[in-house]
C-alpha cells in the first residue's frame, strides 16, 4: 500500500477521515517504519537504509492511518514515544508522508495523541528533540524550547509539551480521529 517514492504519490481519492491511534496491528507497524525511512532516509537523507535504532524496541508506535468508508487503508502519518526514565517521556521520529502533509493537521494531531497518552500513562514530563524548521508548529501546540542542539548533523531545539494542554487519553489503541478539510 505504501509507496516508497514520497513525491510521486498520485491519489485516486481523498480521504475525508484520518484514525490517529497507537499502532496494534503487524501491517500498521511494516508501514510505520517504511513511512520512517522514506521521509527519514530518501527525503531527508539523515540516515542510510534505516532510521531503526535501540529506541524502537521499547518506544510505542502511533500511526495516522487515512480511512476510506470508515475502514483503514494506509499509513500516512507516524511517531514514536517511550517512557526514559519514570514519569520523564519521548515523543521521536514523527513523519508525515509528503502526499498527506497539508491534510487534516496529521501531523498536530499525531503529536497530540503522543503527549496525551503518555500523560495517561503517568507521564510528568514530555520532551521531543524537534528540527528547528518545526519549532514554530510545535509552539503553536504549547511547546516550550528549552535549548538548541545538533543532532545528526542538523539544528534542533529540546522542546517540552505544556501537559495541561493535553488531557490524559486513556484510550490511545483507538485514539483521535482527523477530518479532511473541504476543498473548495
Amino acid at each position: 500500500m505504501f509507496v516508497e517514492a514520497v513525491d510521486q504519490l498520485e491519489c485516486d481519492y481523498a480521504p475525508v477521515e484520518f484514525r490517529v491511534k497507537w499502532a496494534t496491528l503487524p501491517w500498521e507497524t511494516q508501514e510505520a517504519y517504511s513511512l520512517r525511512r522514506a521521509v527519514f532516509c530518501i527525503e531527508q537523507g539523515i540516515f542510510v537504509g534505516d532510521d531503526r535504532d535501540e529506541t524502537d524496541e521499547r518506544a510505542q508506535l502511533i500511526v495516522a492511518l487515512s480511512c476510506v468508508a470508515g475502514m483503514p487503508e494506509q499509513v500516512v502519518g507516524t511517531v514514536r514515544i517511550h517512557e526514559d526514565e519514570p514519569g520523564v517521556w519521548f515523543g521521536s521520529r514523527l513523519a508525515v508522508h509528503a502526499a498527506f502533509r497539508s491534510h487534516a493537521k496529521i501531523g498536530a494531531t499525531l503529536i497530540r495523541l503522543a503527549v496525551s497518552s503518555a500523560h495517561g500513562q503517568g507521564c510528568e514530563t514530555f520532551l521531543a528533540h524537534v528540527q528547528a524548521q518545526n519549532v514554530p508548529l510545535f509552539e503553536r501546540l504549547r511547546w516550550t524550547s528549552l535549548r538548541e542542539e545538533t543532532i545528526f548533523g542538523r539544528a534542533h531545539h529540546l522542546m517540552q509539551a505544556q501537559l495541561d494542554a493535553y488531557p490524559p487519553c486513556a484510550t490511545p489503541q483507538s485514539g483521535f480521529v482527523a477530518l479532511a478539510r473541504r476543498v473548495s
